[in-house]
This record gives C-alpha cells, sequence and structure tokens, in this order.
C-alpha cells in the first residue's frame, strides 16, 4: 500500500514489531500525537513509512547518547 505522497503504509503490527511494543501502544501513541497516522476508507489507521523510520532512529540515538553526569 502506498500514500499519495509516494510512501509505503504501515499497519500498527507492522509499527509495533519495529519498536517491539504491543499494537496498542502504537494507537495510544498515534492517539496521543507522538506519532501521525493516516485513517483508511474502512478507519484503520496507517503510519507513514518515512515518519516511523525518523521516530525510530531518534529513539535509537537518545538510547545509544552516553549520559552526562
Amino acid at each position: 500500500m502506498t500514500a499519495t505522497t509516494g510512501g509505503r503504509l504501515l499497519t500498527p503490527g507492522e509499527v509495533a514489531s519495529l519498536f517491539r511494543v504491543d499494537p496498542k501502544t502504537v494507537t495510544r501513541w498515534a492517539t496521543a500525537g507522538r506519532i501521525g497516522s493516516i485513517r483508511t476508507p474502512g478507519g484503520h489507521r496507517r503510519f507513514r513509512e518515512s515518519e516511523v523510520n525518523e521516530l525510530l532512529a531518534e529513539l535509537t540515538t537518545d538510547a545509544n547518547e552516553p549520559k552526562h553526569i
């Protein structure tokens, strides 16, 4: 599935597996505005792969940065 912008759209389950969380967590992130989502005509959420990858990279970078005391 592709968006009109040409990017691939991911299901909540696909996003959840990338972040190693439950799909319901991904839905809560979308509701809270932490990650953008698109609704299909049937009402299902889809997530832009590019945005998911940006968030994943950001969180991975934050986790790997040394903590300064």
